[in-house]
């Protein structure tokens, strides 16, 4: 039994019935039910699950100003022997405290995190796709409500866990991804916040994002905010590239999101004897390798695409294409390890799943809505 057993206000109408899931898309529909807990006072308190909708709040509140706001994504998955399984939370709940630390936000309590989203699963379960691919997408977030115009770290906040049945963010069958390499506008500079979870460094993505996409790109591909010539990451992943027989990847150094799907590749690379190395990768570089054949393949790694191959890169004048078909990429093996482990169809040896049973899932119910 969770250490957090939490109070249930049930929906009086679901609208499951309403959800095509033959066609879903991402992050478009939610589950009737959300996890709410507040802080005020100097405590979190009044952690509960309810039916999910508007919350009210002051147009003074802080994270509307001053942008005090952090948030999580991982995902549940229905197994191949009927078990529902979290992936990872207890890294989403290590990276939303790393988070809330540079942003000033209240500590959450890493049990309570994971078992919020035990019980809140658990009330929704029959909003859990079934499909390889498909999951319950999973997202924590934390603002703060404190109304005041002066900049300082709030006195009051709101944590939410909402979650939604999604299809994957890429479509295996799209032919791989596209990205436009940025030469003007930075994500993040050393000493910021670009390891945080935080809105404002996606807000700051939006305007090159479209741009990539006005000129014909999927994705945007960072690169560092100095000199504009070492990559960093890419949109919504971080990237890898295997060159002769090894695996590259950009080092974690303050810039760059800690992906958990980025560790998840680390481990398993590691687990088959692979080489990898976490080292600053120039485009100079990127593009040498490839003119000289050695550049196998590129990849990107998060929660929201897991693995997606990378079948075009633009750098200015110069673009690099990539054949994305070959059964014997490295990028379509690790996809099918992790979907496998994620959908129980592998033993989990590192214990990277939390399961999710029927014993964890009441707390009081309480009527009415």
């Amino acid at each position: 039994m969770p250490n957090h057993i939490l109070p249930i206000t049930p929906v009086r109408q679901s609208r499951l019935s309403n959800v095509d899931f033959d066609n879903l898309e991402f992050g478009n529909v939610f589950a009737d039910h959300m996890f709410s807990c507040e802080y005020s006072a100097g405590r979190w308190h009044d952690a509960r699950i309810v039916p999910y909708g508007p919350v009210s709040m002051e147009p003074g509140a802080l994270c509307l100003h001053y942008g005090q706001t952090v948030f999580e994504g991982l995902k549940a998955f229905k197994g191949v022997d009927g078990i529902s399984r979290v992936f990872r939370p207890d890294k989403n709940a290590d990276r939303l405290g790393q988070s809330c630390e540079r942003l000033c936000i209240p500590a959450i309590d890493k049990e309570l995190f994971c078992s919020a989203i035990d019980q809140l699963i658990a009330v929704d379960e029959k909003w859990m796709p079934s499909r390889r691919g498909e999951s319950l997408y999973i997202r924590p977030l934390i603002f703060a409500t404190e109304s005041n115009l002066l900049v300082k770290p709030a006195d009051r906040y709101l944590f939410l866990i909402i979650t939604a049945p999604v299809k994957e963010y890429f479509s295996r069958q799209g032919g791989g991804v596209s990205l436009r390499a940025e030469p003007k506008y930075t994500r993040a500079a050393m000493g910021g916040t670009g390891f945080a979870k935080t809105g404002g460094n996606y807000a700051a993505t939006l305007r090159p994002g479209a741009d990539s996409v006005e000129q014909g790109f999927d994705q945007t591909l960072w690169l560092d905010g100095r000199d504009h010539s070492f990559v960093e990451e890419v949109g919504q992943m971080n990237i890898f590239f295997r060159i002769r027989d090894a695996f590259v990847t950009p080092p974690l150094k303050g810039t760059i999101l800690p992906g958990v799907t980025r560790d998840s590749v680390l481990t398993l690379l590691e687990d088959r004897g692979e080489k990898y190395e976490e080292r600053p990768i120039s485009m100079e570089e990127v593009i040498a390798t490839y003119n000289k054949g050695e550049l196998q393949e590129v990849f990107g790694a998060g929660t929201a695409a897991v693995i997606a191959p990378v079948s075009r890169i633009a750098y200015g004048d110069t673009t690099l294409t990539f054949d994305v078909e070959p059964d014997n990429l490295a990028s379509k093996r690790l996809y099918d390890s992790i979907v496998d482990i994620q959908t129980g169809a592998v033993e989990d040896i590192h214990g990277w799943n939390r399961i999710v049973g029927a014993s964890q899932t009441a707390g009081k119910t309480m009527t009415g809505s």
